[in-house]
């Protein structure tokens, strides 16, 4: 590898400053957004930075430009209607939420839902029961089984819709077709949170769309996988089982009264640059994809998902441009990892969990990007055989307890099944007392834990704190794991239900 130039300084107290700094230096970027700071054609922000003056209509009231804009965006993904959020796919989620379960209603849930999700039961007061995800040998949450989800509504006939995350964070899809059919079955609505697939229709490559497969409701982000700005995403209609009418009214709600124009404007010069240009990016994008993949098989400790390997069961299936990349039989944990790309080899990773880490990838990546996160890997992966031997033992189940190093700790172990006491809403509202965490056990909690990201709970409220959960954060925190929800920052104390 040529010699790099890295350059960042971290010292300025201005954001700006900063943030220039880190698009100059030699830093590469597999996080969000998913443009990787390469600029398609866009104006200068400033120039076009406007507020709702004639001639470019209204987005809650789009009879105009924007409406025409929108209608291109459902054009492109098939939906019957498309609407642009500029508050992010949190704006959606609470949308399609708040349209699809009355109040105090009852919504089947996955439970690797994002914390929007959980704010959408929150504001409503809704019931929730919850649908567990499989877990895989490689130490995360899977897919939603499609005969759990039959289960659930025949056994509870009060549910009046079912949301799914599909793809996790981790790129994990499940078998939305399936789910799509029992769900419509029951003549219910399905929702999917696929913010993180809003590229599943540029290829075969990739999972097939929510959309493709049925889902009545389903919000991307745009920024997160696509070449457009950060807190672009969409939300699609793909029936009539949702009234539109209060979904409508549900966004302009949950959005900002100012909605902006750059953002907007970002959306739809995605979408144009997608119609014109995605074929060509793809055709360089996806062999050098795949090649990082193959010659990464090829390490000895590390080790690459792969959803080959993978029961379907358990993995319906994955998104390659995720990479997640397990620390495997070595004695490192998921930040040690994480750290050692950053500081010996400048590569900005999207996160680490306790036992591995994850570099988003997209259309937009170059070559190099993806030369330099192997090289980085081929060498930690050498340095782990000079520091100890590979054991001579069979093949390492990864996540399963004998393959796990002391101090690892896959996301198996991190979410437990829930041990509900009362809805969220009623919790949240009920008197509070202030406890160690420590001393907590056996009370139930008023606050969130979660880790952040992922941003999927640990524990909501209105749930029993058990001792298993208590130690887990303990853990997650001597780990260098950001533990967020609590009002106490230094998570020490927790708010739980006055006994």
């Amino acid at each position: 590898m040529s010699e790099i130039k890295y350059t960042w300084q971290d010292d300025s107290p201005f954001l700006d400053e900063r943030l220039q700094s880190y698009a100059n230096s030699g830093c590469y970027p597999f996080h969000m957004p998913g443009h990787k700071r390469a600029p398609i054609e866009f104006p200068n922000p400033y120039s076009i930075d406007i507020t709702e003056i004639d001639r470019f209509d209204s987005l809650y009231h789009a009879n105009g430009i924007l409406k025409e804009a929108q209608q291109r965006a459902a054009e492109f993904y098939g939906a019957k209607e498309t609407f642009f959020l500029v508050n992010g796919s949190t704006a959606g989620i609470l949308s399609a939420i708040s349209a699809a379960v009355p109040r105090l209603g009852t919504l089947l849930m996955a439970r690797n839902s994002h914390k929007s999700a959980y704010n959408a039961v929150y504001l409503r007061g809704l019931e929730t029961v919850y649908l567990l995800p499989t877990a895989t040998e490689f130490g995360i949450s899977g897919s939603i089984s499609p005969a759990h989800v039959a289960q659930a509504l025949d056994d509870l006939p009060q549910i009046s819709a079912v949301y799914i995350t599909s793809p996790t964070y981790d790129g994990v899809a499940s078998d939305i077709r399936t789910i799509a059919e029992i769900v419509h079955a029951y003549d219910l609505p399905l929702i999917v949170d696929e913010a993180h697939g809003a590229h599943f229709a540029l290829s075969e490559e990739f999972p097939e769309s929510a959309l493709d497969c049925g889902a009545d409701l389903v919000i991307q982000s745009m920024h997160k996988t696509l070449p457009c700005l950060t807190q672009t995403a969409l939300l699609h209609v793909n029936s009539q089982r949702i009234d539109r009418d209060a979904l409508e009214n549900f966004i302009s709600i949950y959005q900002t009264s100012s909605p902006s124009y750059l953002l907007m404007a970002s959306m739809e010069q995605c979408i144009r640059f997608l119609n014109e240009k995605k074929d060509e990016q793809l055709a360089k994008y996806l062999p050098q994809l795949k090649s990082f993949y193959k010659k990464a098989r090829n390490l000895k400790h590390l080790k690459i998902f792969d959803k080959e390997t993978c029961p379907q069961e358990s993995c319906f299936d994955h998104d390659i441009t995720k990479i997640l990349i397990s620390v495997g039989d070595s004695s490192l944990t998921g930040q040690k990892l994480y750290r050692k790309l950053l500081h010996n080899y400048y590569l900005q990773l999207e996160m680490c969990s306790g036992h591995y880490v994850t570099a988003l990838s997209s259309l937009m990546d170059t070559p190099e990007g993806l030369a330099r996160l192997l090289h980085g890997l081929r060498e930690i992966d050498d340095e782990i055989s000079l520091a100890a031997p590979r054991p001579a033992s069979g093949p390492v189940i990864l996540g399963s307890r004998t393959a796990k190093q002391p101090g690892q700790l896959t996301s198996n172990d991190i979410y437990q099944p829930p041990k509900p006491q009362m809805p969220i809403a009623l919790a949240m509202e009920q008197p509070a007392e202030p406890l160690s965490l420590k001393a907590s056990t056996g009370h139930i909690s008023q606050e969130f834990i979660y880790l952040y990201p992922p941003g999927i709970p640990l524990v909501t409220p209105g749930e029993i704190l058990t001792g298993k959960i208590i130690s887990i954060v303990d853990q997650c925190r001597k780990l260098g794991l950001t533990v967020e929800g609590l009002s106490d920052r230094s998570n020490q104390t927790i708010k739980a239900v006055k006994s």
